[in-house]
């Protein structure tokens, strides 16, 4: 996923902040894996391949300010680990919400595109008045390769 530079400089510059090769160079580590839910480590790994001189603090810190302005979203997948992906405002990160389902056995966690939830959304702002502007779904379960084994479990 390409990122609009020109975009995220103005948004930099509209909140007054510096526009850095690093920040930018974290947005894009970040967008250059759009399937991954990356680790700071992970994010700073992938920036240093590319420019050695970037520091961990730096990474963590622009990873902060990213967050901050919703270009990015922390999610917790209860593994030990915070992890960061695109996120959906300004136009830069995801078009679409997005959901995880995650293996209770092996771990795998596999994003859902289809966001079934927009109608239900749609009858809170009718029925409530209350305007959803984001949600987090995360579902548990088995994924293709561990169900099998946990129904040939549940059978014996």
């Amino acid at each position: 996923m390409a990122v609009d530079r020109e975009q995220f400089k103005k948004l930099l510059k509209e909140n007054g902040l510096r526009v850095t090769k690093q920040r930018l160079l974290v947005l894009e580590a970040i967008a250059s894996c759009p399937e991954e839910h990356l680790t700071a480590e992970e994010i700073f790994d992938l920036v240093k391949a590319g420019y050695p001189e970037i520091g961990l603090a730096t990474v963590y810190r622009t990873i902060q300010m990213l967050n901050e302005l919703h270009l990015i979203d922390r999610i917790n997948f209860d593994d030990g680990f915070v992890r960061y992906e695109m996120g959906n405002a300004h136009g830069l990160g995801q078009k679409h919400h997005h959901h995880h389902l995650i293996c209770m056995k092996c771990g795998r966690v596999i994003s859902f595109r289809d966001d079934l939830l927009e109608e239900l959304e749609s009858k809170i702002t009718d029925t409530v008045g209350f305007h959803v502007v984001d949600h987090e779904v995360k579902l548990y379960g088995y994924c293709v390769d561990c169900g099998g084994d946990f129904i040939e479990e549940k059978r014996e």
